[in-house]
């Protein structure tokens, strides 16, 4: 199948974008920001074909999808090794390896037509901290786990520690990146795990409440 032309990166997504990353208070290098645009190219580019996200104007996939994505980013900089379940069209694990390029990022999803589209944007944007897996989260089981485990597509917190918790090592957290405060979510999660933290989070140009869950096994 032939997929249309990349979409053209305006100085208004430009100055949206270096705006938003003011605002968030990341500095991130002239390069790194190339490649976050280049991503926004190539995600509107595959979605036109494969419907990657119902997200389509490249403006609110910068707010919506890479800003988004980059306000957990101090939250887990601490980090090794990150694996992403349920990463999609690599979120928010893609943009998060743009931003760490020390840390080493597994992008999991069970949809091949989304891995196959997160192994071509490694390879367009040459990051060599990222790999992906076509797989059940579940079923995933790695010779040793990580020190983060993180999604923003699990739609409650009791399915996301059972099915992914596994994944952690001995000091591994996971991060489950959420809207509102999921007080009811809290109260449902299983014996074995503690939330030691949920941080609000900031997005520019991203209504809403958005908020990141960090919870550990005891």
């Amino acid at each position: 199948m032939t997929l249309p032309a990349m979409i053209a990166v305006t100085p208004n997504l430009r100055t949206l974008m270096d705006d938003g990353l003011f605002h968030m208070g990341l500095d991130l290098d002239e390069g790194r920001r190339e490649q976050m645009l280049h991503y926004v190219e190539l995600l509107g580019k595959w979605n036109k074909v494969y419907n990657l996200t119902a997200v389509r104007e490249p403006e609110r996939m910068l707010g919506l999808h890479i800003l988004d994505s980059l306000s957990v980013h101090s939250h887990v900089a601490h980090c090794k090794t990150i694996i992403d379940v349920g990463t999609g069209a690599g979120l928010p694990g893609l943009v998060l390896a743009i931003a760490n390029p020390d840390i080493k990022f597994s992008l999991l999803d069970t949809i091949a037509k989304k891995t196959t589209f997160v192994r071509q944007a490694i390879g367009e944007l040459g990051l060599d901290n990222a790999v992906t897996l076509t797989e059940r989260v579940e079923n995933y089981r790695p010779a040793s786990g990580f020190d983060g485990v993180i999604s923003r597509a699990f739609a409650e917190l009791k399915d996301f520690v059972e099915g992914a918790a596994h994944l952690c090592n001995a000091n591994g957290r996971l991060f489950a990146m959420k809207g509102v405060y999921p007080h009811d979510e809290i109260a449902r999660l299983p014996a074995g795990f503690k939330v030691e933290q949920v941080i609000p989070l900031a997005v520019p140009s991203v209504e809403g409440q958005r908020h990141l869950v960090v919870i550990r096994k005891t």
